[in-house]
């Protein structure tokens, strides 16, 4: 005795797993620094404290490696002008209002897609590479940082 049993149609679905790989990013941390007299440039001997957001955590800016950032000092470029209140990072974030403008004798901490580390001294026109500061401080969040 035979008996037909019917099987319930196939079906076959994609499934996007998304494989698309992160885009390569430039990571920026500002250092600001405390010292009195900071205006006329960063010494090795000044204090800096870390950039915080409002909340405490660490203010980390991210560009993306494109036709806009090339390396390491356009990336410290690109947060200057997020830190002078110009603008917002590939994220969306921009600079908290409760503390001070990127200026002159602060250092910019840039890290590249491939984990290089660069310190980046502001000057009065550009940047000038600095060994990784070992004064900081601690955080400058707005209680930490005033205006100038």
């Amino acid at each position: 005795m035979n008996t037909s049993i019917q099987r319930p149609a196939a079906v076959t679905a994609l499934i996007d797993t998304d494989s698309t790989p992160a885009p390569a990013a430039y990571t920026a941390t500002v250092y600001m620094n405390s010292a009195r007299r900071s205006f006329e440039g960063h010494q090795p001997c000044h204090l800096l404290a870390e950039a915080t957001r409002p909340d405490g955590s660490p203010l980390c800016l991210v560009f993306y490696a494109g036709d806009r950032i090339r390396g390491h000092e356009t990336a410290a470029e690109a947060a200057f002008e997020v830190g002078i209140h110009q603008g917002q990072d590939d994220n969306g974030q921009t600079w908290p209002a409760d503390i001070r403008s990127v200026s002159v004798g602060d250092v910019i901490k840039v890290t590249s897609p491939d984990h290089w580390i660069i310190h980046l001294r502001v000057d009065s026109t550009g940047f000038s590479a600095v060994p990784e500061p070992a004064h900081l401080t601690g955080i400058a969040g707005p209680r930490a940082v005033g205006r100038r």
